[in-house]
């Protein structure tokens, strides 16, 4: 359909503006978006994040279903190939001018949503890569904050502290950032701090460990993808490994009763009601376990500094931050791996929508090559889990297949 002639906007309403730089998307009409994104401005968010009110579309939503197969299923197939580049050309325009890359519509979908659904995979592809940019950058900004913190806390020498502990608030040095929306799911319980998580009452049931919230922090239908990471970690017998997080203590048990049987099975674990089940069950007394209680952020600089290391290491913890997680692999890993030595952790992260796990692959992928690793990635079918989430306050896995890493220090 050829463009529509572009006319001033300043004088339509809001509501004609939204409807019309969607329109302008669907049609990939350029030229009018340029025209609503030159001379329009609205008061709560960019021209190219605007929300139609009935669908709750935004730009990107908008221009990739138009590319919605007909329902009869008649488009040539040239033809649904030609619109699906006619709208990656919209999509890269609305990113480059700052579209918010996961921004959900009524449905709850985001755009990478939409189209992944839609089966329109080039589409779905330019929204993976947009994702990780976004989280890219959040990463590289949260790093400088932090760098700006560090170097703050040295020239104020101590002043901030004294402050603080006089009660006045101090300067705050943590960068401005993107829009918090633009940030994919990090962990199963992002609304869940550390500190509160390891306060709380916890209730363990045959199939899963909720803490006082009914947030899931293990379930049972973990236990194939443990067993298959055991396995990937235990090649031969007689292996030093290091587990962080015991949980309902899955994979542990599929450590201790492997064929390839270790020498030594260390454990770290912080949650006082997990380690007193733990002692309950005798892991305290097995001849090959070390249990170490505490925080793996205070336990394992420890180890590091008495000399520890280790064949296999597995990590999975619950309530924390991918930069915790990042800061586990980039600062302690290194040091108590063996040089021949596998490491894997249960891969969750984003797992509540298709594309937020895709998006995270991709930037760990990025950020594991950083720090010197090379990760393998096994695909693992899951069973229809609809029936796992009775009485666990958020369904934290949506996604069909799980991906196992394993990971080992570049060659």
């Amino acid at each position: 359909m050829a463009a529509q002639p572009v006319t001033s906007v300043k004088d339509q309403s809001l509501d004609e503006c939204v409807k019309e730089i969607i329109l302008a998307s669907s049609l990939h009409d350029l030229e009018k978006l340029e025209v609503y994104i030159d001379q329009h401005s609205f008061p709560d968010c960019k021209v190219v994040d605007v929300q139609d009110g009935e669908t709750g579309h935004s730009p990107l939503h908008a221009a990739i279903a138009s590319c919605r197969p007909a329902v009869n299923g008649s488009v040539a197939q040239d033809e649904g190939a030609k619109g699906e580049d006619v709208a990656a050309t919209t999509v890269k325009f609305l990113l480059e001018n700052g579209a918010i890359w996961n921004q959900v519509d009524h449905n709850d979908e985001t755009p990478g949503c939409l189209a992944y659904r839609l089966g329109l995979f080039d589409l779905y592809q330019l929204m993976v890569d947009a994702g990780v940019r976004a989280e890219m950058l959040l990463s590289r900004l949260e790093e400088y904050g932090r760098l700006n913190d560090d170097e703050s806390d040295d020239e104020d020498d101590g002043t901030e502290a004294e402050a603080e502990e006089e009660g006045e608030t101090g300067e705050n040095h943590e960068p401005e950032t993107v829009d918090q929306t633009q940030t994919a799911t990090v962990s199963t319980a992002q609304d869940v701090s550390s500190s509160f998580y390891l306060s709380s009452a916890l209730a363990l049931s045959n199939n899963k460990l909720l803490d006082d919230q009914q947030n899931g922090v293990m379930m049972a239908w973990e236990s194939d993808i443990m067993r298959r990471s055991a396995d990937a970690l235990l090649s031969e017998p007689g292996m030093q490994i290091l587990n962080i997080g015991f949980g309902m203590g899955i994979i542990d048990s599929y450590i201790q009763d492997h064929v390839n049987a270790p020498a030594s099975h260390h454990i770290v674990e912080a949650h006082p009601a997990v380690l007193a089940e733990m002692r309950a069950k005798g892991w305290m007394e097995k001849r090959n376990v070390v249990v170490h209680s505490g925080k793996w952020q205070d336990v394992l600089p420890q180890l590091v500094a008495e000399g520890e290391t280790f064949d296999a290491i597995y990590f999975d913890t619950f309530a924390e931050s991918y930069s915790d997680f990042r800061d586990f692999f980039s600062e302690q890993v290194i040091g108590l791996l063996s040089q021949i030595g596998k490491w894997s952790f249960f891969n969750g992260m984003g797992a509540d929508r298709q594309i937020s796990y895709d998006v995270y692959q991709k930037v760990v992928e990025m950020d594991l090559f950083e720090s010197g690793f090379d990760v393998e990635w096994d695909d693992v079918a899951l069973p229809d889990l609809d029936q796992e989430w009775e009485g666990v306050r958020r369904k934290y896995w949506n996604v069909h297949s799980y991906r196992l890493p394993v990971c080992k220090f570049m060659d």
